[in-house]
């Protein structure tokens, strides 16, 4: 049963967002005991903005959530209402899973989650204060007055931070869709030395569905194929809900022009940096003004809600212009707006105050996730959120944090930009950001990743047994491949000119054959088929693993280079200013950021080959100093 009220805990999480949740849960799920404070318990894992999960990068990462023992994955595929591969012509390192939510029941089967997981106690209340004591984080204060002691403390505060809503001419102080705002904990904040950014996003209308002429608009279906976030998910939902495709037109972009003057994006009202890689409406037609159309997806956002969300018409124009602007788009003439669209101005703080475990360096034991670390997005928030919680867990059982490297997870990615080189807009995970993107698809988050989520704590014995079962099924299939031969006789010469390929000459590895763009694993299995049958997640893996080993094998010698710089250790404690040839930028970035290792240090802004090389140098004179002393 979950544990009763008291006031002390060993970990404070602030926040029940996507981060909060996960923080919570991770902590609880690690056998600390846990309290999870959050300013409405009605908006518990709530989705303020688009009702969906996933998309490039995005999906990676919540596999990658999930193999890790997350809970998104678990909790999309239980409560979508569509889901479908995206990408599915390029190859796999770009594919990615995306699913509607249906947002109402993916809040309750999360709150639901919450309420039910040991050692985890869910209250609604407004933090105000952190409780600090010479430099260590010891538990919050909440608006009642209310004191929570805690050994760690996770800070999961969303756009909440002194939120303040524009829309149109109108401003006032407010969280995501007129919930309560954080002020105080923000002064707070500023009084513990932390330096804040000022961050802006934003949301479209939302209309009436049975207002649409769909008629008007390109039906977007969801596949029929088995589709899963997570690795524990055996079934699909089968009565999924279509999207709807349509496009902004002329009269739109006249509509937004003829108002730039009303739009608080060009007036001044709006202060704060927004997400580049996700614009409003107004951004779109200035910046691209020769683009004569822009897509607009219509997404239901539930089963059992009339309200669609207008994908791509993010905007804080006023009421009225905004509905000019929708029923000047097809299908919509005759729509009822039934949410304006808004922008939202909030604090964030600086994360390159933050260590790669998401401690704050200022602050000792605490911890912060998601938006607070000006990142945008659910699924970006979320991967912050299972490792702060994890982090804090570990911090409180006096353990080594669990630092994910870069070549492991787009996760590992996001923090260490984060960190390292920190953001100067809200944050979005694109798989460009991620050299090694080839070995971080999203078919293999389990393969990278599982095997940590277990020595964690956080995968069951019975998930890891089948995870072995399938690993060693793979490696079994891939070693046969490259033994067995394929023989040019006449069935499967017939094979290889069904396919569209060359026939062959003389015998060659079945692994040889497969490497052929025009053949699937399926055509090698008639050719010459396993003892026994494999499941498809099993083939799968052998064809990718198979048909990309040589560019797979240059980007490991890649990760092992690297891995020579990660193990240059480089102490937080380090006078950069006592390293003499380090130029005047490279000393002041150092000394902010204090890398944890060479190859953290390469990556930061304005740090030059030549730093590195100086750094290289001191680190050897070090090593031959102790080495004599």
């Amino acid at each position: 049963m979950p544990v009763t009220h008291k006031d002390e805990y060993d970990v404070i999480v602030v926040g029940a967002g996507h981060a909060g949740v996960e923080a919570a849960l991770a902590a609880a799920r690690l056998g600390c005991s846990t309290l999870c404070l959050t300013i409405n318990l009605d908006t518990v894992a709530y989705m303020p903005c688009n009702p969906s999960i996933g998309g490039p990068a995005k999906g990676h990462a919540v596999r990658e959530i999930d193999a890790l023992g997350g809970e998104m994955g678990r909790n999309i595929d239980k409560t979508y209402i569509q889901i479908r591969m995206l990408n599915t012509s390029k190859g796999p390192a770009v594919q990615a899973l995306r699913a509607q939510a249906d947002k109402f029941l993916y809040q309750q089967m999360m709150k639901q989650t919450l309420e039910n997981t040991p050692n985890l106690v869910l209250r609604q209340s407004l933090v105000e204060e952190l409780i600090v004591e010479n430099g260590v984080c010891k538990g919050v204060i909440t608006k009642t007055g209310q004191a929570y002691r805690a050994k760690a403390v996770v800070l999961t505060t969303g756009t909440y931070l002194r939120g303040k809503i524009i829309l149109g001419e109108l401003e006032y102080e407010s969280g995501p869709n007129n919930q309560q705002p954080a002020i105080r904990l923000s002064e707070n904040l500023e009084e513990l030395g932390f330096e804040l950014v000022r961050f802006k996003t934003g949301t479209p209308p939302r209309v009436h569905g049975d207002t649409i002429d769909y008629s008007k608009t390109e039906k977007q279906p969801g596949d029929t194929e088995f589709r899963a976030f997570s690795y524990e998910t055996t079934e699909m939902q089968k009565d999924q809900l279509p999207c709807w495709l349509t496009y902004t037109s002329a009269k739109t972009h006249q509509i937004i022009n003829d108002n730039l003057h009303r739009s608080p994006m060009y007036s001044g009202a709006i202060k704060g940096t927004g997400p580049r890689y996700c614009p409003s409406i107004e951004d779109k037609v200035v910046r691209f003004h020769d683009k004569p159309r822009h897509q607009i997806f219509l997404e239901p956002e539930g089963r059992y809600t009339n309200e669609v969300y207008v994908q791509g018409l993010s905007t804080s124009m006023p009421e009225e212009i905004q509905l000019e602007m929708l029923r000047s788009i097809p299908g919509l003439e005759n729509v009822r707006m039934m949410r304006a669209g808004y922008a939202i101005e909030y604090d964030a703080i600086v994360p390159t105050q933050l260590w790669p475990s998401l401690e704050t360096k200022l602050v000792e034991n605490l911890f912060t996730a998601g938006q607070i670390n000006g990142t945008s997005g659910y699924e970006e928030a979320a991967g912050q959120g299972l490792m702060a919680g994890i982090n804090a867990a570990r911090k409180v059982q006096g353990k080594d944090p669990i630092i994910l490297d870069r070549s492991q997870a787009y996760i590992g990615v996001l923090i260490d930009d984060l960190v390292t080189k920190g953001t100067n807009e809200p944050y979005r995970l694109l798989t460009s950001r991620a050299e090694y993107r080839l070995l971080l698809r999203h078919d293999n988050a389990d393969l990278r990743l599982t095997e940590l989520g277990y020595e964690i704590g956080l995968i069951s014995e019975e998930r890891y047994q089948r995870f072995k079962r399938k690993k060693a099924l793979i490696e079994e299939e891939i070693k046969r491949l490259n033994q067995e031969k394929a023989r040019p006789d006449e069935r499967t010469q017939a094979i290889l000119r069904e396919a569209g390929t060359k026939e062959l000459n003389n015998a060659v590895p079945l692994a040889v054959l497969l490497r052929r763009p025009e053949l699937t694993y399926e055509h090698i299995a008639r050719i010459s088929s396993p003892s026994q049958e494999l499941p498809k997640e099993v083939t799968e893996q052998v064809e990718i693993q198979v048909k990309y080993a040589g560019y797979i094998e240059k980007q490991l010698q890649q990760v092992e280079r690297m891995k020579s710089m990660q193990n240059k250790r480089l102490s937080p404690d380090l006078d950069y200013n006592q390293i003499q040839g380090l130029s005047t930028e490279a000393r002041e970035k150092l000394s902010k950021v204090r890398p944890l290792n060479i190859a953290q240090a390469s990556r930061i802004s304005g740090v030059t080959p030549s730093d590195i090389s100086i750094l290289l140098i001191y680190l050897e004179q070090m090593n031959q100093t102790q080495k004599n002393a």
